[in-house]
């Protein structure tokens, strides 16, 4: 059986990709080059995108058609001659606008052309984020950042934008304040510290094929640090941050972030991308971190001060063999990505903590599955693990933790169905082996598990075994909790859901007996677990919720997974701590935060959610201000 079948072989409306206008099925990037020029006054770039394609099509093609959105276009040219080209109408929200280009003769099968589009990059871009000095740590310089997925780096430069298609790409880039991108620096070298002012050429390569959401930028004050480097493994790893925030970040993350690679590498196979970076960004990324190949983008809220929250590079960096290695072929099968890599990432942290800690994991990751699932139940086709999208709909629309959650609890279950890692992770392996660098089809995926455990020397028994899956619930199934009802390794939970129950009960009691030694030997999750537990109560009234903050010290420390799930438990009970959440999240761009807070302050004071949003929209990446707006029901401009 063969498992390099193509998507564009598929029928299935779930394989085909309905957030691009390209016509990827025909034609193919293979390499993109780009020549820009950040202009800091105007915020804008300016230059070049050559975009070099393979023709797939039996039929050949007369046109190429890429995705393009609020790209000021002034010149196209196939093979070095100036074409006809033109625009077709932009469709409603990111979805953008197609780029038509005549090749000026008929291409067939196995024809290679090249595109060069000219262009400049508008005040409306999507893909990146334009920070004020004021926004950034020292306060002495802009900053700008990138976040592309899913559908945005066409606001960036035309391309084929779609998980179906990856592509090497290079970049020559003019900026007066140092510039990254997610691929190995040519020159200047990374060690060398640059004066901000002076207009330097960045060179970049990216030999590996990524997706188009893949392709990112950064330019900043920024300062770059190595971490140790591991005997025997040919690749290297350090942080890059403004330099106000160096110390604290190099100290969280310097432990654990080589030894999770080498680690993948063991569990998987040799890591590909030569350089495994991490970019710590200002306050107002909207994500916890961006697997951006060779340089993951990360929220400054994982500097907790307790290498607590390093669990996020172990996320990044399992999507360089799912996401970054094998991807999704569709939006639809976003799974792929992001199940497996949350799948992986846990796979690390139990090399590190112990099973106990991997399970405790699944704990609160199923809280927040299932407080998704809630949000999403009068859109059942976004509680699904293969997802259904409508023509032309924004991918961001159906964000959740769906993916990730149901997607990692499926493949523990298929762990446990087969009889253990010692069977599921020589299966990984292969996976691996078979797929990386393509795009593929939960089919194709599911083809591939029966191929490999059926050709085991226990092929039927395992086969008998899968036989049992109900593989349309999994899949297709919606509802507010997983299909299945996996346990969980409760030994690191269960003090932490006791302490809960006393909390509760303490509503009804004359008097209450708590200390800080309650929670002196809990780990940040077990914190978290905790006040997941109560959050699952009933309100309490507000004099614990005051009471349960003196106690152990919430607004002692900045931890944010501390105070989101903190303020989850006080805003439920009443307006009590209103304006002290609201004064928390006007500087925490991460969605994970920020979105849900502001819902919460929208439940208690309507007013003063709007207001703070208000004020302080500028702050938030275009991405999570549009999510908070519709939240909220404002607009911004």
């Amino acid at each position: 059986m063969s498992f390099s079948t193509s998507f564009t072989e598929s029928k299935s409306h779930f394989d085909l990709d309905r957030a691009t206008l390209s016509n990827y099925l025909s034609i193919r990037t293979t390499h993109i080059d780009l020549t820009w020029s950040i202009d800091w006054k105007t915020q804008i770039f300016s230059g070049d995108a050559v975009v070099k394609l393979e023709v797939t099509d039996e039929g050949g093609v007369e046109e190429i058609v890429l995705d393009t959105s609020y790209l000021d276009i002034q010149k196209v040219e196939v093979d070095g001659q100036q074409v006809t080209w033109k625009l077709a109408e932009r469709l409603p929200g990111v979805m953008g606008s197609a780029l038509h280009v005549q090749t000026g003769k008929k291409l067939v099968k196995g024809d290679d052309v090249e595109v060069k589009v000219s262009y400049k990059t508008t005040k409306e871009c999507t893909a990146v984020g334009w920070l004020n000095p004021v926004q950034t740590k020292s306060g002495k310089y802009p900053y700008l950042y990138s976040q592309s997925q899913a559908i945005h780096a066409r606001s960036l430069l035309p391309c084929q934008d779609t998980p179906a298609i990856k592509a090497t790409y290079s970049a020559k880039v003019k900026s007066i304040l140092p510039v990254l991108m997610s691929g190995l620096r040519k020159s200047p070298p990374s060690e060398e510290v640059l004066e901000p002012g002076k207009e330097v050429e960045y060179v970049y390569d990216q030999p590996v094929a990524i997706p188009s959401y893949l392709i990112a930028i950064a330019s900043g004050e920024l300062i770059y640090r190595p971490f140790k480097q591991l005997e025997g493994r040919k690749w290297k790893s350090g942080c890059w941050t403004e330099p106000l925030t160096m110390d604290a970040a190099f100290w969280e993350f310097s432990e654990d972030t080589a030894k999770f690679v080498a680690t993948a590498e063991d569990l998987t196979s040799e890591y590909r991308f030569g350089v495994y970076d991490i970019l710590f960004l200002p306050e107002s990324f909207p994500y916890g971190g961006m697997e951006n190949s060779c340089l993951t983008f990360a929220t400054p809220s994982v500097i907790a001060g307790d290498r607590s929250s390093v669990d996020l590079a172990a996320h990044e960096i399992s999507h360089s063999w799912f996401g970054n290695g094998i991807g999704c072929a569709s939006w639809a099968h976003f799974w792929l990505n992001e199940g497996w890599t949350t799948y992986l990432e846990r796979l690390l942290m139990r090399e590190v903590h112990g099973e106990p800690e991997r399970q405790l994991s699944y704990i609160v990751g199923r809280r927040g599955l299932k407080q998704d699932l809630k949000l999403y139940k009068d859109q059942p086709r976004f509680q699904r693990l293969v997802m259904e999208y409508k023509e032309h709909e924004d991918p961001d629309e159906g964000y959740n933790q769906v993916p990730y959650e149901k997607g990692s609890n499926f493949l523990l279950y298929l762990e446990r169905t087969v009889g253990g890692l010692e069977h599921f992770v020589p299966y990984m392996k292969d996976y691996d082996r078979t797929f990386s660098g393509t795009s593929i089809t939960t089919d194709q995926w599911r083809a591939h598990l029966f191929h490999y455990f059926g050709s085991q020397p226990d092929g039927k028994e395992y086969l008998r075994k899968l036989g049992k899956v109900d593989w349309e619930a999994w899949l297709h199934g919606d509802g507010l909790d997983l299909c299945v009802d996996n346990q969980y390794d409760d030994s690191l939970s269960k003090p932490c859901i006791e302490l809960a129950d006393r909390w509760d009960a303490a509503r009804d009691a004359a008097t209450t007996s708590f200390s800080p030694s309650d929670v002196a030997n809990f780990s940040t999750t077990q914190k978290v677990v905790f006040l997941d537990k109560l959050e699952a109560t009933p309100a309490l009234p507000p004099k614990l919720i005051a009471l349960l903050d003196e106690t152990y010290g919430v607004h002692e420390k900045d931890n944010a997974e501390i105070r989101l799930r903190f303020y989850q438990v006080a805003l439920k009970s009443g307006p009590e701590y209103a304006d002290k959440a609201a004064a928390w999240v006007v500087n925490k761009g991460r969605m994970k935060f920020c979105r849900p807070v502001y819902r919460l302050l929208f439940q208690q004071k309507p007013d003063l959610a709007k207001k703070t949003f208000l004020e302080h929209a500028a702050f938030y990446h275009p991405i999570a201000r549009k999510m908070i707006a519709r939240d909220l029901g404002v607009s911004v401009d």
